[in-house]
């Protein structure tokens, strides 16, 4: 594989392995009968300095002078708020660190085989799962959500047995790119099994490798600096869920990045219409993950991972806390307008548009991702008069935003000449679109709707600085 290789910085050691075994496992990759590449992601190959040779990754062989051995991480978590010591790397694990342009990445796996935390799964991916996957963090990424990339997937040719979908399933295995691979749950799993020094040491990695503006010399100073830091990245994802529509499905706490990325993408969806209540995933019943409850279902994750800083001392973390909503709600408000390509007026203006939108949004059952193309660069394009769904804004809330929207100036004159937004239709990902690709794939093969897909998406990618942070 050295031959893939173009350019890296170079590093002392992995990063992971200033760690330790307390922390990880070592773990073989799994045999797989076939490997066709199916996806890769050149743009992420680019980044890391790896030459677009994505058929090398299919065996996970070790970079030179990097991990030696892949690396199963531990950790605990809450799910679904109940807390599960019998959580960890179950059929993924960490084969390798790139420092790249001053920044550590993490290459790991998805459906790589099984970990002694598998809990008796097979530990494997199916091919349905890596596109959903694929296409999540291909449209996200365009949109400038903070999100992990995947690198690239193959199909592996082997039959698998699911509950939640038709058997047998065709397999796969997925490399995702991410900033980090430290979760909450892997601070509550140190807290939990009382390990104070494990818990000071993972403290200190994370501020070294991910946070080096917090360190300084008390534990307590370090840690206060640290966790405020995990509260506003968490904010700012949460808000570009948000603003983009995205439902991530299973905020549970080893779903959680401690540098606010978003990743491990299950039963996401975005959102057709304006819905609160919206729920992705089949089995939440309660609708404790539903799109408007992701806010405070980050909150409660931001609270279990404070408790956990306890096992270092008494810390009072309630005004880091407590400086959530208001992070949440001002990064909000900011990524609205950036995706409206409008200006800042005052907050009292600017609120009042945020809501009128929302407003109108919900009386009229206005496709979401659609309203938000349509109203692009606002009054000065009034893209909207011309639109395929102009009936849903002849209405008296979307003429209460309109009216509003007229004192409101461009943000930037450029992003409106985009050739994204000289086309009629919004580029969208609803569930009915990811099935029918799929069911091309599935019944007769044909990935070119998926590739289409992927093409489509990534015109998006030169106005996402509109909502970038």
């Amino acid at each position: 594989m050295s031959s893939t290789i173009e350019s890296l910085e170079p590093m002392a050691m992995p990063a992971l392995l200033e760690l330790g075994s307390d922390f990880y496992d070592e773990v073989e990759p799994a045999k797989f009968p076939q490997k066709i590449l199916r996806y890769e992601n050149h743009k992420a190959s680019e980044l890391l300095g790896l030459a677009a040779k994505a058929q090398s990754f299919a065996d996970f062989q070790a970079l030179p002078q990097n991990l030696p051995q892949a690396l199963a991480l531990r950790y605990h978590g809450h799910q679904f708020q109940h807390y599960n010591p019998d959580l960890g790397d179950g059929r993924g694990f960490v084969y390798a660190q790139i420092k790249s342009r001053g920044k550590l990445y993490d290459l790991g796996t998805k459906g790589s085989g099984q970990t002694p935390w598998s809990r008796q799964g097979d530990g494997r991916l199916t091919l349905k799962g890596a596109v959903r996957e694929a296409l999540a963090t291909e449209i996200l990424h365009s949109l400038g959500v903070h999100t992990s990339q995947s690198f690239c997937f193959f199909e592996t040719g082997e039959s698998l047995q699911r509950n939640d979908e038709p058997s047998p399933a065709r397999s796969a295995v997925l490399t995702r790119m991410s900033e980090s691979h430290i979760r909450y749950g892997s601070f509550q799993r140190l807290a939990s099994l009382g390990q104070k020094e494990n818990f000071a040491k993972l403290l200190d990695y994370c501020v070294r490798h991910y946070d080096p503006g917090a360190l300084c010399s008390s534990i307590e100073t370090l840690a206060k600096d640290f966790f405020q830091h995990v509260v506003q990245k968490a904010a700012s994802t949460t808000a570009d869920w948000m603003m983009s529509g995205f439902v991530h499905g299973v905020l549970n706490t080893d779903n959680m990045n401690i540098t606010g990325e978003s990743f491990d993408y299950g039963p996401y969806r975005f959102l057709p219409t304006y819905d609160p209540l919206f729920t992705a995933a089949y089995f939440d019943r309660s609708g404790l993950y539903a799109y408007g409850r992701q806010p405070s279902a980050v909150m409660w994750n931001l609270q279990a991972l404070a408790a956990s800083f306890q096992v270092l001392q008494k810390l009072d973390l309630k005004d880091q806390l407590q400086s959530f909503p208001d992070l949440f709600s001002s990064q909000v408000l900011e990524k609205f307008l950036r995706r409206l390509n409008l200006k800042p007026i005052s907050k009292e203006q600017d609120e009042n548009l945020f809501s009128l939108f929302f407003k109108a949004l919900q009386s009229s059952q206005a496709p979401f991702e659609q309203s938000f193309f349509d109203h692009f660069s606002g009054w000065a394009l009034q893209k909207w008069q011309k639109s395929p769904q102009k009936n849903f804004y002849d209405s008296p809330d979307f003429r209460d935003f309109h009216q509003a929207l007229q004192k409101f100036s461009l943000e930037n004159e450029s992003f409106s000449q985009q050739i994204y937004f000289q086309q009629d239709l919004a580029c969208t990902l609803l569930i009915d679109e990811i099935e029918s690709l799929w069911k091309k794939i599935e019944l007769e093969d044909d990935w070119s709707i998926f590739h289409q897909k992927i093409d489509q998406i990534r015109k998006i990618t030169s106005t996402s600085v509109v909502l970038s942070r």
